[in-house]
């Protein structure tokens, strides 16, 4: 963790970063779950993960129950970072996409000029999001969620005594995700690069692709064998993309080379 600073927790930090990547958790996630990252990055590039309350060492701390609250706290936390002249990788997976899009819009609002770059992963663009409320359901359907989705550790859905402590969060944030709706049709000025998985029932290639729509920057889609939590299973491949698109976007070109707002869809 970050000196007094609860939202942030450092991985692994370096004297000389030339990057700094910090990961937005999905629902009912932490922040250690990104740790094996910090294997992959090269070692000059700082790593860290936000941390949400109510789990892990602020597990006694109450839910915040909206998206747009969460980014409020982490914008604030992150500012110190965002004055940084190395670029700051904002990179959300799932309901973490949402919520780091709204932390870059939050940071740029008050810095246009601060060196941000934003990395959406396995999640609608804000536009293409459908009504869903999980939820409202039963412990049992939130549970089959969890499933659908995979990428939970089977010794989590193994144990009651786990489950009775995941389930609560996983409501609050499915919630906060069903209830997300940008205050306008939000647009940031950053570089922005969207992952996606071929097989994600919840979040389609044809879903990812319309966050070109809400950069004025550069944009790119790629898309990876898996579904759901295709990075988890592709964690080499991912940190490599994302550094080499953090300093080709950097570079003032576009993520692969071309100028401008263009697009490609790449399989890895």
């Amino acid at each position: 963790m970050t000196g007094e600073n609860p939202w942030i927790r450092e991985l692994r930090r370096t004297r000389r970063p030339t990057a700094h990547v910090v990961f937005f958790p999905h629902a009912g996630g932490v922040a250690t779950y990104f740790a094996p990252f910090t294997r992959h990055f090269p070692a000059a590039v700082d790593v860290s993960a936000a941390q949400y309350p109510g789990r892990q060492e602020r597990f006694v701390e109450p839910f915040v129950d909206t998206v747009e609250e969460l980014a409020d706290h982490l914008a604030a936390a992150l500012r110190r970072y965002a004055a940084d002249p190395v670029p700051l990788v904002l990179f959300g997976h799932s309901m973490g996409a949402c919520v780091a899009f709204e932390t870059a819009d939050r940071l740029t609002a008050g810095d246009p000029a601060a060196p941000c770059r934003l990395v959406v992963s396995g999640s609608p663009a804000p536009s293409a999001r459908r009504e869903d409320d999980v939820y409202r359901g039963t412990d049992q359907e939130i549970l089959d969620r969890l499933a659908e989705l995979g990428g939970t550790d089977a010794e989590i859905l193994g144990s009651p005594d786990l489950l009775e402590l995941l389930l609560p969060v996983l409501r609050n944030d499915y919630r906060a995700v069903a209830r997300y709706r940008p205050a306008r049709r939000t647009v940031v000025d950053v570089p922005l690069l969207c992952l996606v998985g071929e097989q994600d029932r919840r979040a389609t290639p044809e879903d990812a692709a319309a966050w070109k729509e809400h950069t004025s920057s550069d944009f790119g889609l790629r898309t990876f064998p898996g579904g759901h939590f295709f990075l988890m299973e592709h964690q080499e491949e991912v940190a490599r993309l994302v550094t080499d698109w953090t300093g080709s976007a950097a570079g003032g070109s576009g993520p692969w080379g071309g100028a401008g707002n263009g697009e490609e869809k790449k399989r890895v």
